[in-house]
């Protein structure tokens, strides 16, 4: 049986993938260091063949030791931080996780012996505000805005350089926003799901007129596991779904999706413009023909299917207070 080795496992992206690898032939291990957005309940309770760490990839002496024990074929990196306000306010652990995570484990794969494949998860916020309705290519230079993104571009580029200059093999995928099941509830979506239920007003930086491209996690998550089993070491893929939408339509299409759950939360939600963040980006997009041409990926949702799908899911949990209420209620003051 293959073992593949799941970092941040416990948050959004890093549990679906767990969840979808799980119907697999493989044995997950799991390393999560459990912040304010891991959720062990995001893990499918009838998961087998599965293993999990509490520890930071900071600690590159722990994963030397996994490396030995469980001799894993592949690791799927997606420990980070990951939320562009909370970098603003104190960028300093974004670079802890996002920098100096990613050489420890660069370090640990290194030293090891025997082969082993990464697989990094990264963001299409490192090629920064794209205009005139052009979209990100692989080649294209790094542009980051933010923090966050500063701290991701500079983890992918740690990682060309140990691919070029060690030979590690590695590939990096570079994606668009992503929605779904197992979100914290301090991003976008559930952000605004979470306003309606609540009946409070949804606040929006701006005109509301940024945009961005919206992957459903399912999607994403299947793109990965494509990569990982069809993709070329050395290589940068973008996992995009050409959907892009700015954030008032965002607001929109969730409020039509509550009319068919609950006529009355959804004719009472309102928004209001609030003070933008600094150093927003108007607009993210990326050009995906790469992995839909040579590894022969694509979409399975389009944005309709999966927000209804999401906002489903996220009414049931928070009516069995799923969340950490306490944690979130600390983070609802954000704006979108």
């Amino acid at each position: 049986m293959k073992t593949i080795i799941v970092t941040g496992g416990l948050g959004f992206i890093g549990s679906n993938l767990i969840n979808i690898l799980s119907k697999k032939n493989f044995f997950i291990i799991n390393i999560d260091k459990v912040t304010y957005a891991s959720n062990f309940k995001n893990i499918s309770s009838n998961i087998k063949n599965y293993k999990f760490y509490k520890q930071d990839i900071n600690n590159q002496n722990f994963i030397k030791k996994i490396l030995d024990k469980y001799s894993p074929s592949l690791i799927f990196n997606l420990a980070a931080e990951t939320h562009v306000d909370r970098s603003i306010d104190g960028p300093k652990q974004f670079i802890n996780s996002n920098i100096n995570g990613v050489f420890n484990l660069l370090e640990a794969i290194r030293k090891y012996k025997k082969k082993l494949k990464l697989i990094h998860i990264s963001t299409d916020e490192v090629y920064g505000d794209i205009i005139n309705k052009k979209s990100s290519k692989e080649s294209d230079s790094y542009n980051p805005s933010s923090p966050y993104s500063a701290s991701k571009a500079s983890g992918d580029l740690l990682i060309k350089s140990y691919i070029r200059t060690y030979k590690i093999p590695a590939i990096i995928t570079n994606c668009c926003n992503n929605y779904g099941p197992n979100q914290y509830p301090e991003k976008l979506i559930p952000t605004i799901i979470h306003k309606i239920i609540n009946k409070k007003s949804i606040p929006i930086y701006g005109d509301g007129k940024n945009i961005r491209e919206w992957i459903y996690v399912e999607d994403h998550c299947n793109a990965l596991i494509k990569i990982s089993e069809k993709g070329i070491v050395g290589e940068n893929y973008n996992i995009g779904s050409g959907i892009e939408l700015n954030n008032i339509d965002i607001v929109k299409k969730i409020i039509s999706s509550f009319k068919k759950i609950d006529i009355n939360l959804a004719s009472k939600s309102k928004f209001v413009f609030v003070k933008d963040r600094p150093g927003h980006d108007l607009r993210y997009s990326l050009n995906s023909s790469k992995i839909k041409q040579y590894l022969k990926w694509s979409c399975k949702y389009n944005f309709n299917k999966g927000i209804k799908k999401t906002v489903s899911w996220y009414v049931d949990k928070f009516n069995k207070n799923f969340f950490n209420t306490k944690n979130f209620q600390n983070r609802i003051g954000l704006k979108i």
